[in-house]
């Protein structure tokens, strides 16, 4: 008897465990499944993965911000707002939509000012805070030439987009003596060749294998032109008075991979460096182009000589440019004394 008892007592405790554990796995069900529910409420009826904490975390997440840019048209037009785009062809595309017109119209895009200013284009990046002005096409004039030098003195750079255009004409060149010929003039066409969508170095590279002597037709559309004096700055009305254009630090990059970033303001021997290496662009090749100039630095990175230098730009799109191995080391010379504050000692 005694030990019947104590089996029984023991097939008792073991009942009430099982239980009590059974009832505290029911509860917490029961609770977990009230999360649930709570949280199925709150994001519109839509199921939550409980398997972990990320279907808190989703809920949690703030929204991306939205980049709107302030935009005018340069020969004047109401002020309208640009977003949702991530690389020049895109943003010109939001733009037509905007104004109502043809993509193709657009030559080019200046920030902060409405002028034909070359040091104000738009390239590979805009200021989280820059306002953009954009040029559109305008009368066309066909133009012939006399190659009487051996270069014509044109720096040539490109919208990004199909368009190369005249971004600097060399005081004393035979171009110079052209009045009608202009800084922000498009190249369209030499004798019977069409130029739209070539790159700046491939128009370059055709002008420069003219011989001297020949005789070229050069059709050029120039930028629309017509009165400015109704347009103003945008007012901040925090402040009560109109800013100045472009006083943001951060600026939304165009990456070559069609992707865009926000990144900080180049670093003063960053951009010197950058701004030498254009320089070297215009003078070896008669293009001038600050995305390829930074795209070049940025291949520098983390180099330590010219030839890993030189590797990575062959492993890179800017192959297509078939770069001397003289002018890999130009490149790098600029680099090395940038890098140094060797350039920044030289500007200041």
């Amino acid at each position: 008897m005694p030990l019947f008892s104590s089996l029984l007592k023991n097939v008792k405790k073991e009942d009430i465990s099982t239980n009590t554990t059974t009832a505290n796995n029911n509860y917490k069900e029961t609770e977990i499944n009230n999360k649930k529910d709570s949280i199925k409420r709150q994001n519109g009826g839509q199921n939550i993965n409980n398997n972990s904490n990320s279907g808190l975390a989703m809920a949690e997440q703030p929204p991306k911000q939205k980049l709107v840019f302030h935009c005018q048209q340069a020969q004047g037009s109401p002020t309208g707002l640009i977003s949702g785009f991530s690389n020049v062809k895109e943003l010109y595309e939001k733009i037509s939509e905007c104004y109502d017109f043809p993509p193709e119209d657009i030559l080019y895009c200046t920030l902060n000012t409405h002028k034909v200013d070359m040091t104000k284009l738009l390239g590979g990046q805009i200021g989280l805070e820059d306002f953009i002005f954009v040029h559109r096409k305008g009368r066309a004039k066909e133009i012939e030439i006399t190659k009487t030098e051996d270069a014509l003195g044109l720096t040539i750079t490109d919208n990004g987009a199909g368009y190369a255009f005249i971004k600097r004409i060399k005081e004393g060149s035979i171009i110079d003596g052209i009045e009608y010929i202009q800084v922000g003039d498009h190249i369209e066409k030499i004798d019977n060749v069409n130029l739209i969508g070539r790159r700046h170095f491939e128009v370059a590279k055709l002008l420069k294998e003219i011989p001297k002597g020949a005789v070229l037709t050069m059709r050029l559309v120039e930028p629309l032109k017509a009165g400015f004096s109704n347009i103003e700055a945008r007012s901040n009305p925090r402040k009560g008075k109109k800013p100045g254009y472009g006083t943001g630090k951060e600026t939304l990059r165009f990456k070559a991979n069609g992707k865009c970033q926000i990144q900080e303001e180049p670093s003063g021997a960053m951009q010197i460096g950058i701004d030498s290496i254009n320089q070297l662009l215009e003078n070896f090749m008669g293009i001038n182009d600050s995305e390829l100039a930074t795209q070049i630095w940025e291949q520098s990175e983390g180099k330590q000589n010219s030839m890993d230098f030189a590797e990575a730009i062959d492993n890179s799109d800017l192959e297509e440019f078939g770069f001397t191995d003289d002018f890999i080391i130009e490149l790098w010379g600029v680099i090395t004394d940038a890098r140094s504050g060797r350039l920044l000692q030289k500007s200041s």
